[in-house]
């Protein structure tokens, strides 16, 4: 499967932006799905993932209550909307998935087969 991020940009604190990750070659309905982010000299962290079914949803403390993971099986794209955005959200966004994912792994990046290209969020004080 391959995945295709986009819907970053430049946005003041406070603002909003949505992420769009859109797939191709095979349905996303049986993936768990996910959201990373890399800040400059960081390592990837998780923000946010999805259950295959969407039965569960997981956000990174951080993030909780200002983002918001969602999926449309329908057009095979996973979402996520950020509200209240700091200027440490500031990172490039990744979208991952995986259709083996196992119990409690979906924080771990190294878990995640397939990757999207990332897309640039920067949020100015």
């Amino acid at each position: 499967v391959q995945l295709q991020a986009s819907g970053g940009g430049l946005v003041q604190a406070g603002g909003s932006l949505t992420l769009s990750c859109a797939a191709s070659g095979r349905t996303l309905s049986m993936f768990d799905m996910a959201w990373f982010r890399q800040a400059p000299g960081k390592e990837r962290e998780f923000v946010a993932a999805m259950a295959w079914r969407a039965t569960s949803t997981y956000h990174a403390d951080s993030v909780k209550g200002r983002f918001a993971i969602s999926r449309d099986d329908g057009s095979d794209t996973l979402y996520l909307q950020m509200n209240s955005l700091k200027p440490e959200d500031t990172a490039v966004y990744y979208c991952a998935a995986d259709d083996n994912l196992g119990d409690g792994s979906a924080y771990d990046a190294a878990k995640y087969t397939y990757w999207g290209q990332g897309t640039q969020v920067t949020v100015s004080s």
